[in-house]
């Protein structure tokens, strides 16, 4: 290959790669590889508009005094994300505040920021956040210009209301991914090129690695988010009290109550899901396997001290496919909730790259043949050949 052409590739590869995190961002509504702040909260580290790199909080570690952090803020700003430094830790959680402000979140009415209320850890080299400037900026006129458009759209349709901001932005991140992918698949031939490389760079040819990269991406994405979404850390408010009343997280001062936690499948595939209990929390069964469309529930056991007050109380939840038998699967676990995702992805990666080489081969794949055959004629026949 070339070194302009690898250059190309590897440039296209990691703008699809941006794309592709910015549009799961705005499906999950928090940053997932890139992020950006809408205000000037945070200068001169951040300015309004400015980017960072997001590192999910499975990879950045333990949370340290002078970390830029986004969390899922419940009073500041009317809730929502924000992004700000952790400055000071408390029995509570931790105190941030944003680097112009002349106070902390929590002055300003926020509670103390808990671990499970964090989303991800902006990129720093030392105390220094790494900048992309006009990120959020260029991200932002587009979600400004797909708002007003969808309205146009939604009133000649009689739509009322149309559809939700992020799911416009996500919209239109989807659409520019879908072109960039087509231009890589089926671009035209550049003009002048030799007839050697004709081939390959015709417009009803389709590169086979780059059909099975697109597949493969999209596979690996779908089963990472079906495992981590549903999963993480339930927090439970518990009350010491020495008249408690009904409410089982009322509990008397110095016992326990027992509540009830579901867990849902709404996917085709089982899970199996391992709960990891915080202080003062045990759990029964430790596991659960949930089939498909179903779901289970597991008893929680809440204890608080002799003194009254408020407590806090963590339940970690950690979800797998079952495409492993289920004791590989606990191995794994047992080695790093990681090392399980992994070894899946692995696997679907490895399925889906036999199948798609199976049914297409590793030549080229054209739209019609030499002989004017459609493709989907060709490839019901080749499956009939096998059966």
């Amino acid at each position: 290959m070339r070194l302009r052409s690898f250059a190309e590739s590897t440039l296209l590869t990691i703008g699809i790669i941006i794309v592709i995190g910015l549009l799961v961002g705005q499906v999950l509504g928090q940053p997932v590889m890139l992020g950006f702040v809408t205000s000037e909260s945070m200068e001169p580290s951040l300015g309004a508009g400015d980017g960072f790199v997001a590192v999910p909080v499975v990879l950045a570690g333990d949370i340290q005094e002078g970390d830029v952090v986004t969390y899922e803020a419940a009073e500041l700003d009317g809730g929502g994300m924000t992004t700000h430094r952790v400055v000071g830790e408390t029995d509570e959680g931790y105190i941030t505040k944003g680097d112009a402000n002349p106070f902390t979140d929590q002055d300003a009415g926020e509670p103390p920021v808990t671990e499970t209320r964090v989303v991800g850890h902006a990129l720093q080299i030392g105390d220094t956040v790494v900048r992309i400037p006009y990120l959020g900026t260029v991200v932002m006129g587009v979600q400004a210009g797909a708002d007003t458009f969808q309205s146009s759209v939604a009133s000649v349709f009689g739509l009322k209301g149309g559809l939700q901001q992020t799911q416009i932005g996500g919209a239109f991140v989807a659409l520019g991914l879908f072109f960039i992918g087509l231009a890589l698949l089926v671009g035209g031939e550049p003009k002048g090129s030799r007839d050697i490389h004709r081939s390959t760079n015709r417009s009803n040819v389709i590169r086979v690695w780059v059909v099975a990269g697109a597949v493969l991406a999209v596979l690996v994405v779908t089963a990472s988010a079906a495992m981590a979404v549903p999963a993480g850390t339930q927090e439970y408010g518990v009350m010491s009290s020495e008249t408690p009343g009904e409410d089982p997280l009322m509990i008397e001062a110095g016992g326990s109550s027992t509540v009830e936690h579901t867990v849902r499948n709404d996917g085709f595939i089982p899970v199996i899901v391992f709960f990891q209990p915080g202080e003062s929390v045990a759990v029964s069964p430790n596991r659960v396997w949930v089939s498909g469309g179903e779901s289970a529930d597991i008893s929680v056991s809440l204890s608080v001290p002799e003194e009254e007050g408020y407590h806090t109380r963590l339940l970690q939840e950690n979800r797998y496919l079952v495409l492993l038998p289920p004791a590989i699967i606990a191995v794994l676990h047992s080695i790093h909730p990681l090392a399980v995702m992994l070894t899946i992805n692995v696997l679907i990666s490895g399925v889906g790259l036999g199948l798609i080489l199976l049914v297409f081969g590793t030549g080229n794949i054209r739209f019609r043949s030499v002989d004017n055959i459609p493709l989907g004629v060709r490839i019901r026949r080749k499956v009939q050949k096998w059966l």
